[in-house]
């Protein structure tokens, strides 16, 4: 893995030191230049992506931002919730690309239990991290299962799903630079573990499994990855794939 672990505060060297064993790389006491690392502050595990000579971060915090607005306003999730169904039941949801749990969290508000998988072990440790964080504030988290590994394999070994959930990556669009600038943190996470991001493979494989249910989550006006779809949900931008 091209990725270093810095060493920018000695009151978080056992943290640190749990981090780079988990994903093999070498710990430094001097910032890195012109390479990826990750390291702890007083807010918790962050990435710096400075391949490039142009310095970038990511951290993942539940309670603020984005993620924390959505949790505020939950009741406007209204796709979301349309995609689900009108039920009163507890849906066991497996999210199959996980990236930040950004719906997955949404999911679990809505008091359903969620398997998230996530391929990457550097967005794994930045998530999970953000999970023990939030924790003491978020007591739906108790309802979620975070693994690492491949998707396709975990679920195989997995029973009793009712919903599948697939948020492959967007293209870059110009217009929104915000999600453009974590996607573009998020590929160059993928290139630094050699990880493909191309997802849509990932959605296909799981039309061929066994399943009660596959939530394919796409851009509005993008191309159908498989002709058999049961319904769609559409909102302005962004679209839900239903397979039955």
């Amino acid at each position: 893995m091209r990725c270093l672990a810095y060493l920018e505060d000695s009151d978080y060297k056992e943290a640190l030191g749990q981090a780079a064993d988990y994903l093999q790389i070498k710990i430094v006491q001097s910032r890195p230049k012109e390479t990826s690392f990750i390291s702890y502050n007083s807010k918790g595990l962050y990435f710096v992506d400075d391949s490039n000579k142009t310095s970038k971060s990511l951290y993942i915090d539940f309670l603020s931002g984005s993620l924390g607005w959505r949790l505020k306003r939950v009741e406007h999730e209204k796709l979301l919730k349309k995609t689900l169904g009108k039920t009163k039941s507890i849906f066991n949801i497996f999210d199959a690309t996980a990236g930040f749990l950004s719906d997955s969290l949404i999911f679990l508000s809505l008091g359903h239990k969620v398997i998230a998988c996530e391929q990457s072990k550097l967005l794994y440790i930045l998530v999970k991290d953000a999970c023990q964080r939030a924790k003491s504030e978020l007591p739906f988290l108790e309802n979620l299962t975070f693994l690492q590994g491949d998707s396709l394999d975990i679920y195989k070994d997995i029973k009793d799903i009712d919903v599948i959930y697939l948020d492959p990556m967007y293209p870059v669009l110009k217009k929104n630079s915000l999600r453009a600038g974590n996607l573009n943190l998020i590929r160059n996470i993928l290139d630094i573990e050699d990880i493909s991001d191309s997802q849509d493979s990932v959605a296909l494989e799981f039309l061929k499994s066994e399943y009660k249910k596959i939530i394919l989550k796409r851009p509005i006006k993008a191309q159908k990855i498989c002709s058999n779809i049961n319904y769609q949900i559409k909102g302005k931008s962004t679209r839900f794939d239903v397979y039955i």
